[in-house]
């Protein structure tokens, strides 16, 4: 692995795990706060989120100036929306674009809307830092919003989310240039927090899962042009819209042992 790629991925990973063991020692505020119920109904901790995304905005700081900037706002304003909706909205069953959207035509904000607009607002920000023309810049903003979204839709089992950004971050270490680093960094991040997510000792929640899919999506946009743009929105915006499948396939890919 050439070296940018090499130190973007070795400091993600080193951020990540020096951030969990931090947290883990000195949790802000109440610890229950960071305590979440799973899937097999066991106990986990929260710490992963929020060091998945220190890792992944760390691991870009070799970068220039202008990728480097959008992003860290993509990841760690994907991060803190993500932070926002798992703990304001801890116990709102509803899930989805359609739900939350729904709620808002009635007049109810949801964390779930915030972090959709949120999300959305930066990803257009951060688009706009990494291409130039118009067009561009949207397609931009579609890829890294969409992708933070599909990472949390397939994060409904321990290290779906994790191996899926490594899995699909993987292609991207082949390009030259800061879509390959970007690419390592998420990377990093990821397989850092792997191991303790597969054991169940931490989750990612929507902090993790938004911050590194925003990750994977500045590397996607480093990484293309136009027509590589245009066929990743489109997948996107098609697993989205088959929101619910996804999350299905994620959850059965490797069978649901508790």
């Amino acid at each position: 692995m050439p070296v940018p790629r090499r130190t973007a991925f070795l400091t993600a990973a080193t951020a990540t795990r020096a951030a969990l063991a931090a947290l883990r020692t000195r949790p802000p505020g109440d610890p229950s706060r960071w305590q979440r119920t799973n899937f097999a109904g066991r106990t986990v901790e929260l710490y992963g989120g929020p060091a998945t995304a220190v890792g992944a905005a760390l691991g870009a700081a070799a970068l220039a100036p202008r990728p480097r900037a959008a992003a860290g706002l993509a990841v760690l304003a994907a991060g803190a929306c993500g932070a926002y909706d798992d703990v304001a909205g801890a116990g709102d069953p509803r899930r989805g674009f359609r739900a939350h959207l729904g709620a808002l035509r009635g007049g109810e904000v949801t964390s779930g809307a915030v972090k959709l607009f949120g999300v959305s607002a930066a990803a257009l920000a951060a688009g706009a830092l990494l291409k130039e023309r118009p067009v561009d810049k949207l397609l931009a903003g579609v890829v890294i919003a969409g992708t933070a979204h599909f990472v949390n839709l397939v994060d409904v089992r321990p290290g779906r989310a994790a191996a899926t950004v490594l899995a699909l971050g993987a292609p991207g270490l082949l390009r030259v240039g800061p879509g390959a680093t970007l690419a390592a960094a998420s990377m990093g991040a990821a397989a850092a927090v792997l191991p303790d997510d597969v054991g169940r000792r931490t989750m990612i929640g929507d902090t993790g899962a938004h911050a590194l899919g925003a990750a994977l999506g500045a590397a996607i946009v480093a990484g293309n042009g136009r027509a590589g743009l245009a066929v990743h929105a489109a997948g996107l915006v098609a697993a989205a819209a088959c929101g619910d499948t996804v999350s299905r396939v994620a959850a059965s890919a490797f069978g649901e042992t508790r």
